[in-house]
């Protein structure tokens, strides 16, 4: 008999406990702080978008903004080449790695142009480029040469700037393009009405 009141006794006291921790204040207070967690996040949550929204539209503002005042910030190399338009639009140039030689060069319309040689057979008088050894001179082309073969135009390098790699630098005005050798000084000038080599 004994044995037997103690266990009831056991059972009565675990189903008390079960049952307060089933009910009361403790169950209450769960679902209140779950819910003052859960506000706490939303509004967390809704305080980063409005901190963090701002910041790519000004960085989106200064970076579309800068081609136009800074070269650096500029993108221009296209495998180990580069590429630019010149401010008028009116030249694609580039300054070039090939296997056997660099060289810088632009193309687009300009005059006046020299008499064709006898061995051009393909478009003459659209570029002029100067190369390893030798003056500036127009080229014989059969197409375009100095473009990155993008389809959007290669980005512009804003008048007053210059772009110096592979031991060329090209430099820029409102209406000219001027690229030279670094080493030998021989280069060219070309604008839609006028043009010189040396």
């Amino acid at each position: 008999m004994t044995m037997r009141r103690m266990s009831l006794a056991v059972t009565a006291v675990g189903a008390a406990l079960v049952l307060a921790g089933c009910g009361g204040s403790t169950q209450a207070d769960a679902p209140a702080a779950s819910t003052e967690v859960a506000a706490a996040r939303a509004t967390t949550t809704q305080a980063e978008p409005s901190t963090t929204t701002p910041a790519p539209s000004t960085t989106t503002e200064s970076s579309s903004a800068a081609p136009t005042t800074t070269l650096r910030d500029v993108e221009y190399e296209r495998n180990e080449s580069y590429f630019f338009t010149t401010p008028d639009g009116g030249f694609s140039c580039g300054i070039v790695k090939l296997p056997s030689r660099t060289e810088a060069g632009c193309q687009g319309a300009t005059s006046p142009v020299p008499p064709r040689p006898e061995d051009c057979m393909v478009d003459w008088g659209h570029g002029v480029r100067v190369e390893n050894e030798g003056e500036g001179a127009f080229m014989c082309a059969g197409g375009a040469v100095y473009t990155s073969g993008g389809d959007d135009p290669d980005p512009v390098l804003p008048a007053g700037s210059e772009l110096s790699k592979l031991g060329y630098t090209c430099k820029t005005s409102a209406t000219d393009v001027t690229c030279s050798n670094d080493e030998t000084g021989h280069g060219f000038r070309v604008a839609s009405d006028s043009n010189d080599t040396f």
